[in-house]
């Protein structure tokens, strides 16, 4: 498949103050992102989740190595509108992306900057507030909105700048769990359903776990690489850096601490079940 984002020794440092050291992020960091594939990126605090994700989108550029989105070099000055137009970034605060008093005119922001014909626009919001289910509130004000709809609404203002990437760091970090699956809904819809690309930087693993790849961090190196259920078979590596596996998975490990053989790649509630049930019934 073509490639959506390459990665290739990536070394970043955040600047000192003062005439302090600066803090290195990332020393030789390589990863490939695959077209229309959903990728989750997981680590602790500290790892280089959001700095590498700010990558993505030209926020903060290499201070070695290269990153390309579609085929185009982030260090490439000429290149930063392109790039900002292939990737689109959703943050985990919603109230910092929303800039007008009405959804829809907020949803237009994105698209009347990059120089959209007034027609288009209106195409676009349409088309965008109904893939994140969100049409029906295009007259409302932003702030009444919960904060799962809030966010929705941030993403469809993403989409409607057409990207063929989104990276989203941490979206559903300050959700209840009505809005965390809100949210999760609508990243699962435009990945499966409109085929774009999505790297989603979270610290729930159970959302990773809808991903069709997880990637770990650590330190500012990749520690795991595959999918959702190699990755989290991997429970010991897990914890020794400060993670937990899906709560199916901890199950499973904690009764293998007490004499059971359960498989450790059973990550939801029904597979989970019915291994107990094999395991008691044999």
């Amino acid at each position: 498949m073509p490639t959506a984002v390459s990665v290739e020794h990536l070394s970043y440092s955040y600047p000192g103050v003062d005439n302090t050291p600066g803090v290195a992020v990332f020393e030789d960091l390589s990863l490939t992102v695959e077209q229309g594939s959903f990728v989750a990126v997981l680590g602790g605090n500290g790892c280089g989740k959001s700095t590498l994700a700010k990558h993505f989108n030209a926020i903060l550029l290499p201070c070695g190595g290269k990153v390309y989105v579609c085929g185009m070099d982030t260090s490439d000055e000429e290149k930063i509108i392109p790039i900002r137009r292939s990737m689109g970034m959703v943050f985990q605060n919603p109230d910092n992306q929303i800039v007008a008093n009405v959804v829809e005119e907020d949803v237009a922001f994105g698209p009347e900057n990059l120089g959209v014909a007034s027609p288009m626009i209106r195409q676009r919001v349409d088309r965008a507030l109904q893939q994140v289910g969100m049409f029906e509130y295009r007259s409302h004000a932003p702030h009444l909105l919960s904060g799962g709809q809030k966010q929705r609404v941030a993403i469809a203002g993403i989409i409607a700048m057409e990207p063929k990437c989104i990276v989203l760091d941490e979206p559903t970090a300050m959700l209840d769990p009505k809005g965390r699956r809100e949210v999760m809904e609508t990243v699962l819809k435009l990945n499966r359903e409109k085929g774009i690309t999505v790297i989603l930087i979270t610290h729930h693993m159970d959302e990773a776990a809808q991903a069709d790849r997880v990637v770990v961090l650590s330190k500012g190196q990749v520690v795991s690489d595959g999918t959702p259920r190699e990755v989290f078979s991997h429970v010991e590596l897990l914890h020794s850096i400060r993670l937990a596996a899906p709560e199916t998975v901890e199950l499973c490990k904690a009764l293998n601490d007490e004499g059971f053989r359960l498989p450790l790649d059973r990550l939801d509630t029904e597979e989970c079940a019915q291994a107990l049930y094999d395991a008691i019934k044999a």
